[in-house]
């Protein structure tokens, strides 16, 4: 097991690196809460016996498509109003050997190969949920709309749809899993902090380089005007 690459001295007695901001933590809840909202409605219209309890199946119905519809617009106001989430963004969108090399590993918690600020199944798990509402969103206007598209297309929209709802529902149920049983990165997003030797251990190569950038900004601090 590695030792932790982020000395303490850069940070003084900080015992907490700073993980998410506001704006990063409140996205993530917004695309949580609609894609909630969107999964239940669904099961909701397409569960006849759900649907016979619940009643009302209009008023679900349009729940359902203005959530949908609403489901990118976190994610497109983070993009266009957050730096830190941009930054985010490009970091997930980068996958490298290390990344590779951490899929394969049969010990990948025990800080041996220091991944970045999230790890190979972060970032997977972001591009398919990214993947899945543009298509959700796609062959769900296509459902809405029917009038505008041939027959064929409303059935071959209506079997991907479903299909890639069921896929979206398994693969937050393994995010929750995943999250129930690491309480600090509960604690990253929640409060956005998280403690200095959870960031060693789990994003080794990140917390290396948040001490870095802490050592740069204290040796500014240091060096005299005009120096």
């Amino acid at each position: 097991m590695s030792t932790s690459p982020a000395a303490p001295s850069a940070l003084g007695p900080a015992t907490r690196l700073p993980r998410f901001t506001r704006a990063e933590r409140w996205i993530h809840r917004s695309v949580g809460l609609l894609f909630t909202i969107c999964l239940v409605t669904a099961a909701m219209l397409s569960t006849p016996f759900v649907s016979e309890l619940v009643g009302r199946r209009f008023i679900v119905s349009r729940i359902h498509i203005v959530c949908g519809l609403l489901l990118p617009l976190p994610i497109l106001l983070g993009l266009l109003l957050s730096a830190a989430f941009r930054d985010d963004v490009r970091r997930l969108n980068r996958f490298t050997p290390r990344d590779w090399r951490w899929l394969r590993a049969k010990d990948r918690r025990s800080g041996r190969i220091p991944v970045g600020k999230f790890n190979a199944g972060q970032k997977l798990n972001a591009a398919f949920v990214l993947g899945t509402i543009l298509v959700l969103l796609a062959t769900g206007v296509i459902m809405w709309q029917n009038e505008w598209w041939p027959v064929a297309w409303r059935t071959g929209a209506t079997f991907v749809h479903d299909w890639t709802a069921l896929g979206i529902l398994v693969v937050i149920l393994g995010h929750l899993f995943m999250a129930s049983r690491d309480s600090e990165a509960r604690t990253g997003m929640r409060e956005g902090d998280v403690d200095r030797t959870w960031a060693a251990r789990e994003h080794g190569s990140w917390a290396a380089e948040i001490e870095a950038e802490a050592e740069s900004s204290a040796a500014a601090l240091r060096t005299p005007p005009g120096a």
